[in-house]
C-alpha cells in the first residue's frame, strides 16, 4: 500500500515538474512589437557579456532583431563604446525612451509597452 501510495505521489510531482518547465507560449505578435519600439526610437544599450542582457534579449526571441540594441562593451570587456561613453551610460541593460527617461534593469515586455505606448498584439494565426 505505501508503495502504490508512493507511485501516485510521485507520478503528480512528476507532472508538475514537467508542466513547469515547459515554455509559456507567448500570443504576441513580438516582430511588430519590437518594431514599434524601434519606430519609437526605443533603445536598448547593452553588453554582450551581461547575463541580465542576455536574458532581456531571449524574451524577444528571433524578434529581437527588430529591436533598436547598442552595445556598450568592446571586444574583450577592454572597455566602453564611445556611444555608451557619450550617452553617459552606466548599468546595463538600459532603456532610453524617446521622452529621455531611461530605466535601467531587464525589463518585461508589459513594463516595455506601458513605457513605450507600444500595444502588445496578439499574434496572426492564419
Amino acid at each position: 500500500m505505501k508503495l502504490k501510495n508512493l507511485l501516485i505521489v510521485s507520478s503528480f510531482l512528476l507532472i508538475f515538474v514537467i508542466a513547469g518547465c515547459r515554455a509559456p507560449q507567448s500570443n504576441v505578435n513580438l516582430d511588430s512589437f519590437a518594431q514599434c519600439l524601434t519606430d519609437k526610437d526605443v533603445k536598448f544599450f547593452g553588453a554582450y557579456w551581461c547575463p541580465h542582457c542576455a536574458s532581456q534579449k531571449s524574451l524577444f526571441g528571433d524578434s529581437f532583431e527588430h529591436v533598436n540594441y547598442i552595445e556598450c562593451s568592446l571586444p574583450g570587456r577592454a572597455g566602453e563604446t564611445q556611444i555608451c561613453i557619450d550617452e553617459n551610460i552606466n548599468t546595463y541593460p538600459t532603456w532610453e525612451f524617446p521622452s529621455g527617461e531611461r530605466v535601467e534593469g531587464q525589463l518585461s515586455i508589459l513594463q516595455l509597452s506601458q513605457l513605450s505606448g507600444c500595444a502588445l498584439t496578439p499574434e496572426n494565426t492564419n
